[in-house]
């Protein structure tokens, strides 16, 4: 009997002890890990605030040592109000107010007078210094409390990769564009996780009670601020030479997927980006808009020819200009004939007729094939961005030979820029189809840090069919873009531009003077770091991306190896 009874009198210490130990965890969480929630409760609940103080998690960025950097973070300072029923005079608060707070009079005596009111916002988001020296001055009827806001230390830096926080229909607010809404569940502290299921989750085990807390952390990115700057300030320099519609920019690892940049221009600010008038500027058209990339899709072309074993590189055909296909003429895009000549000129001078040639060669259902099941083209690559839509790649189920024959040089099928870099990236890493992402790991405020999933890369191409289009666009560099001026002597580099006509909906066909200009590059040719996209919609004074867009290409192709320290390859 007193070994039973001493039995269960130590069953029931163990489990008194267990729920103290659970008990004592979770007040650690809320009075040491949350306490500062509480104390900015407290502190607010001097006022009436329109609205509750903002606490969030950090996005950071990851430096080329994959050191942190703030993105997104929460800045504290002050908001000034007013209490019209205890303002003794008028003009002299809006006197004393001038020289720190500049209110135009009107308005500030409206909202200092207003009848029946005790809360009257004047401004937000105030320096603490600024909010000391208002409290110092201790004047009737003026409220100064504390506030929290979402700051972007970079300004206009990766705005539409990052996206902002605002307010939405219920009065809170949350994550609205980017990786502030792509992971907003995450980002987001909600006051009701700090207590609100306490004995649910107590009862329920501890291993509830510790998944709840999971469900909170900062992001760290792949994004590299240094690179992010220097893309961007190409992009700007181009739109101020070339005055497109809009230019934009992706720089990828083409081993792994990591997105080390991307970028559009026309930005924004993203602290202040209430001031923006068309809405549009807050989307991102690498993953939303769809183009028709033109010839750089000619190296995917090839390389599945020469992977399905239609073509190989030593392939001749008799190139005349043009030809017709399906009642339909396709020409070069100087019309001219090149006579009987090897694969690798289709690349170096671009040419429709070879890309057609190579397309007939497969046959419409092996292109296919590759397009759509090997490359994914026409389907979402998975980036961790919201609002991704896929390509419009119709007319690679028609049984016309003709559009296989227009899309073997990027006409007639639409793709968006992140799914042309994913495809492109085959060529760069040795056959591997990869994942874009933009997100390297989640670290909870449990202290735990899991990367988010990504799918694991899928060789769609023969390793060797690979090497063979890289050598050939690596020859393109070295003697046929801008006559062999951009190659570099100690590394090799595999590049190609693109040139696309602009479909008219208006009338049908393609405009004849609107043009896409893309270009593609990588580095190094045969064991690549960095995949380079660059595309513009309807730059002004020149008819050739290899005008265009090689400079800012070869700027940061030279950046990128001096600032990484690329070692040279030849």
């Amino acid at each position: 009997m007193n070994r039973r009874f001493l039995g269960r009198v130590r069953i029931v210490t163990v489990a008194c002890i267990c729920v103290a130990l659970v008990i004592i965890g979770r007040l650690y969480v809320l009075q040491v890990m949350n306490g500062h929630i509480y104390a900015m409760k407290a502190d607010a609940q001097f006022v009436a605030p329109p609205s509750p103080l903002l606490d969030r998690g950090t996005i950071y960025f990851s430096d080329k040592n994959n050191a942190p950097i703030t993105a997104a973070t929460i800045k504290d300072g002050f908001s000034l109000a007013v209490n019209p029923s205890k303002v003794t005079d008028v003009e002299a608060l809006y006197a004393a107010l001038q020289g720190i707070i500049p209110q135009t009079h009107d308005a500030f005596v409206a909202k200092a007078t207003k009848q029946g009111s005790q809360y009257q916002l004047l401004a937000g988001h105030l320096d603490s210094s600024v909010g000391a020296a208002l409290e110092a001055k201790h004047l009737p009827g003026l409220i100064v409390s504390e506030d929290r806001w979402r700051y972007y230390p970079g300004g206009s830096l990766a705005a539409q990769e990052l996206g902002f926080v605002a307010y939405n229909n219920s009065d809170e607010q949350q994550g609205r564009y980017g990786l502030e809404r792509q992971y907003n569940d995450t980002l987001e502290r909600s006051d009701s996780d700090l207590y609100a299921n306490f004995f649910v989750e107590l009862f329920g085990g501890v291993q509830s009670l510790l998944q709840g807390a999971q469900q909170q952390g900062d992001v760290v990115t792949t994004i590299e601020p240094s690179v992010q700057a220097e893309l961007e300030r190409q992009l700007v320099a181009y739109d101020a030479q070339w005055h497109p519609e809009l230019a934009g920019g992706i720089i990828m690892n083409p081993q792994n997927g990591e997105i080390y940049a991307m970028a559009v221009s026309p930005t924004f600010d993203l602290n202040s980006f209430n001031t923006q008038t068309d809405p549009l500027i807050y989307a991102n058209p690498m993953v939303q808009n769809a183009y028709e990339m033109g010839s750089i899709i000619k190296p995917l072309t090839m390389a599945a020819g020469i992977d399905s074993g239609a073509v190989t590189e030593q392939t001749t055909y008799n190139d005349l200009g043009c030809l017709m296909v399906d009642t339909k003429k396709i020409c070069n895009f100087d019309f001219k004939a090149r006579g009987v000549i090897p694969m690798q000129q289709i690349l170096s001078q671009s040419l429709n007729v070879g890309a057609s040639f190579v397309a007939t060669q497969m046959g419409s259902t092996t292109m296919r094939h590759y397009f759509l099941d090997e490359y994914q083209l026409g389907s979402k690559t998975g980036i961790d961005m919201p609002g991704e839509i896929h390509g419009i790649v119709d007319n690679l189920q028609s049984p016309r030979q003709v559009e296989y024959d227009t899309a073997s040089f990027g006409q007639g099928i639409a793709i968006t820029p992140v799914e042309t870099v994913r495809a492109l990236a085959v060529l760069a890493n040795g056959g591997y189809l990869v994942m874009p992402h933009l997100v390297r790991s989640i670290n909870y405020t449990t202290g735990v840090s899991s990367a988010p999933q990504v799918w694991p890369k899928v060789q769609v191409l023969k390793p060797e069919t690979a090497t063979t289009v890289s050598r050939m666009l690596t020859e393109v560099v070295d003697t046929s873009l801008a006559h062999g001026a951009d190659k570099l002597d100690h590394y090799s580099v595999a590049a190609k531009t693109g040139t696309a006509q602009i479909a008219n909906p208006a009338g049908g066909g393609y405009y004849s003077d609107k043009w896409l200009h893309s270009f593609v590059g990588y580095v190094p040719s045969y064991d690549a770091k960095f995949i380079i996209f660059l595309f513009a919609l309807k730059p002004v004074g020149a008819p050739y991306a290899s005008t265009t867009l090689a400079p800012p290409w070869h700027a940061l192709t030279q950046f990128l190896i001096n600032y990484y320290d690329v070692p040279p390859d030849r």
